[in-house]
C-alpha cells in the first residue's frame, strides 16, 4: 500500500519554520526530535489520520552525517531562495511497505533505499544521489516504516486536519502518468501553474488556513 505519510516544510531554520506555520495556521508547532544520522531536526504536528506535518532544518549543534543529507537541506542556497520565494511547503512524503519493489521501476528517480539510523537501523528512507528532493520536489520521498509505523501518541495533536493538498506543476503531462503509476492513498491533487508549489488546507481551531 501507498499512501500519504507527511507533508514537509523545509526551513532555513526550525525558527523560521514555526514562525511561518504559526502565520498560517495560527499554532505553535512544539520540538520533534533530532536526526544524528542527518545533522538535522525537526517539529512534528498532527494533521489527522495517519497524517502529520514536519519543519525540518540543518541542526546546528549537530555534526556532519558523513553523506548528503535528506531532503536537499545540504544546498542552503537553495532553500534560502525557495523560502524567500515563498516555497515553503516543499515536498511531501509517502510510506510504502515494500521500499525496493517501489523504487525497482523509477531508474533512480527517487535515489538509493537508506537505511536509517545507519548503526541500528528502524526504517527506509529514499534519498536521491546528493540529497536533492525527486524531480525538485515534484515527486515525493519515500519511506518503509518496517512494520513499526510513526506513533501518532508521539506527535502533537492541536487539532489540525488536513482538508486538501495541491500541488501546481508547470507541465501536468510530464506528471502526471507518474502519479498515476504511484497510485497514492491521498497524493495531492494536481494543477496547472506556473511553477511548482504545494498548497495544504488545513482546519484548525480557529477556523480553515492555507499552508504554502
Amino acid at each position: 500500500m501507498h499512501a500519504l505519510d507527511h507533508l514537509t516544510l523545509i526551513a532555513p531554520t526550525l525558527e523560521d519554520g514555526v514562525a511561518h506555520v504559526r502565520e498560517c495556521l495560527d499554532l505553535d508547532v512544539p520540538f520533534g526530535t533530532r536526526h544524528a544520522y542527518m545533522g538535522t531536526h525537526n517539529h512534528r504536528l498532527q494533521l489527522g489520520g495517519r497524517v502529520y506535518l514536519e519543519i525540518v532544518a540543518i541542526d546546528p549543534k549537530g555534526t556532519s552525517p558523513g553523506r548528503p543529507r535528506w531532503f536537499g537541506l545540504d544546498d542552503q542556497d537553495t532553500v534560502h531562495k525557495d523560502w524567500e520565494a515563498g516555497r515553503r511547503l516543499r515536498g511531501w512524503v509517502a510510506r510504502t511497505d515494500d521500499m525496493d519493489a517501489t523504487l525497482a521501476p523509477h531508474d533512480g528517480l527517487f535515489g538509493a533505499h537508506v537505511s536509517l539510523p545507519p548503526e541500528a537501523p528502524e526504517f527506509g528512507f529514499s534519498i536521491p544521489d546528493g540529497g536533492g528532493l525527486p524531480l525538485d520536489g515534484a515527486a515525493p520521498s519515500w519511506i518503509d516504516h518496517r512494520s513499526e509505523p510513526t506513533s501518532m501518541a508521539d506527535i502533537p495533536d492541536l487539532g489540525a486536519r488536513l482538508v486538501s493538498f495541491t500541488m501546481t506543476y508547470p507541465d501536468l503531462s510530464a506528471i502526471t502518468g507518474l502519479y498515476q503509476s504511484l497510485a497514492i492513498e491521498g497524493a495531492p491533487d494536481l494543477v496547472a501553474g506556473s511553477q511548482l508549489t504545494y498548497r495544504a488546507e488545513i482546519n484548525t481551531p480557529s477556523g480553515l488556513r492555507a499552508l504554502t
